[in-house]
């Protein structure tokens, strides 16, 4: 039965996409079974997985708006990662929060999904879009747990308290077993005082939930997804493909130990 993980912080250019892609082909080459669900109508994940997102259908936004669509009929795999999946987004995704509003438990839309396709993997990661809305609380009600990317930046930790605050309110009134899996550092930069200052604030603040892998600034994990592969693909010895595999092995150790 898969664990399924959410990638959400409402800021963009985080990295959350880069961390969904590269942390489930990381975790793929492993030998876990994956899926990843673009709950992101920027299309980004599925693009970077190597998919044309002008010729993908059903994508999730169809799954979402028609209860009747097989969410199975909606993923595809992918070629060159034999246990990696991908379910893919697509533009139209930006109009299901208008269609899904007046639906019956339209939080738990996603939910339903996730749970007919939960038995079949190891682990499925949501990556969510940049905002609070409607679809990002639809993909934290139907995850068992949370990543938190948090950018090396100057406004890393600002509006934090937006997201650790929505969390505890799905927390309180929709999943009360909703965990938060931990805090990712991205873009850091080990030569430069502002990095290692967010780095010093952020494990101060959440200690044990920051994970001890840091994601360094690196060139080939920027250009990996103009090429739609992950890092691991694209150069598996660069630093950004070796930290996400560190990444995933940190994460199955953490959860080895919970078991």
């Amino acid at each position: 039965m898969a664990k399924i993980i959410a990638i959400a912080n409402q800021k963009g250019g985080v990295g959350k996409t880069t961390t969904a892609i590269n942390l489930a082909a990381s975790l793929a080459v492993l030998e876990k079974k994956v899926l990843v669900i673009d709950a992101d109508a920027q299309a980004n994940t599925t693009s970077g997985l190597g998919f044309d997102v002008k010729k993908v259908n059903p994508t999730i936004y169809e799954c979402m708006v028609n209860s009747s669509i097989d969410p199975h009929s909606a993923i595809l795999k992918c070629a060159d990662i034999e246990n990696l999946a991908v379910m893919p987004s697509h533009i139209d995704l930006v109009g299901a929060e208008v269609e899904i509003i007046n639906m019956p438990n339209r939080d738990k839309i996603l939910r339903n999904i996730v749970e007919q396709l939960r038995n079949e993997y190891d682990y499925i990661l949501i990556d969510c879009c940049p905002s609070l809305g409607l679809i990002t609380v639809n993909a934290l009600v139907a995850a068992d747990s949370v990543i938190i990317p948090v950018q090396c930046e100057y406004f890393a930790l600002e509006g934090l308290g937006k997201l650790l605050n929505t969390i505890k309110i799905i927390q309180s009134n929709m999943h009360p077993k909703l965990e938060i899996e931990g805090f990712l550092l991205t873009m850091y930069d080990s030569r430069t005082l502002l990095s290692n200052q967010v780095l010093e604030e952020v494990k101060h603040h959440f200690q044990d939930m920051v994970f001890e892998t840091l994601i360094t600034r690196n060139v080939r994990l920027s250009e990996a997804p103009s090429y739609g592969k992950p890092a691991i693909l694209y150069d598996a010895a660069s630093k950004g493909a070796q930290n996400y595999l560190n990444l995933a092995k940190e994460l199955l150790d953490r959860n080895e130990k919970k078991a």
